[in-house]
């Protein structure tokens, strides 16, 4: 608990994707136990929610999931439920699979893929200080395109004074870039679809009832989805230990 703000103690890592981008990496090791810089991908998630104090996590699993399924029960915090993707669900099915397990409040919600230079638990700490219960069903961590090294994309977001996320439009640039960390409230998923969809539904639903928000974070961060943007997490966490700037 931080300037009198309830911060989750469940979270899910999203975990269960194929990996296709890095298809020459994943075909025999899932993306989450990828390494950079001597670590797995998943662990790097699983420090983030240790450095605030969450107590249970949902993993799920699909691609060469008992190889993540066995590396995260040796983990001894959080506590560490399963959710294993038979069909896989996509992001939004895959969360609405775990629901049960999550409990009756606000949760976070983690791609397993993000690697994070700075204080551990930054990122998620700012989400927890900007969730308002009343007006939102969703926050996601937003970072300006600008500050993304390496990304030359066109966004996904706009965001208003208030922090209210309109998806951009098609044939337009945004300046705001999803990093894959977000807070969602159970409330989100009633009337979700069944089986497999994204959690762009979600957010789709709730900008069109003013209830996305975002909130923009200014440390360094890096999507390792792609072989390139994986060197990349490489370089960066070492000239980060190295005491060099990025």
């Amino acid at each position: 608990m931080m300037a009198g703000k309830r911060i989750p103690d469940r979270a899910m890592i999203l975990a269960a994707g194929r990996g296709t981008r890095l298809a020459t990496l994943t075909a025999s090791t899932p993306k989450p136990l990828l390494r950079v810089g001597g670590q797995a991908l998943i662990d790097m998630a699983r420090d983030q929610l240790n450095a605030v104090g969450v107590r249970d996590a949902v993993v799920n699993v699909h691609h060469l999931g008992e190889l993540v399924e066995d590396h995260v029960r040796r983990w001894t915090a959080p506590r560490v439920r399963v959710s294993r993707e038979e069909v896989l669900l996509d992001t939004g099915g895959g969360v609405c699979q775990a629901l049960r397990w999550l409990g009756i409040n606000p949760f976070f919600v983690l791609n397993s893929d993000l690697v994070w230079l700075g204080r551990p638990g930054r990122g998620l700490q700012t989400l927890a200080d900007g969730w308002r219960n009343g007006q939102m069903d969703v926050l996601l961590l937003m970072v300006s395109t600008v500050d993304v090294k390496g990304y030359g994309g066109p966004g996904d977001f706009t965001m208003a004074a208030d922090g209210r996320l309109q998806r951009r439009r098609q044939a337009t640039m945004a300046p705001f870039l999803f990093t894959g960390a977000q807070i969602i409230h159970p409330r989100a998923f009633i009337g979700a679809p069944k089986g497999a969809f994204s959690l762009n539904w979600i957010y789709d639903r709730a900008a069109a009832e003013g209830r996305l928000f975002g909130l923009r974070y200014d440390n360094p961060w890096i999507d390792a989805g792609t072989p390139e943007r994986l060197h990349l997490a490489g370089e960066a966490l070492h000239d980060a230990r190295q005491g060099r700037l990025w």
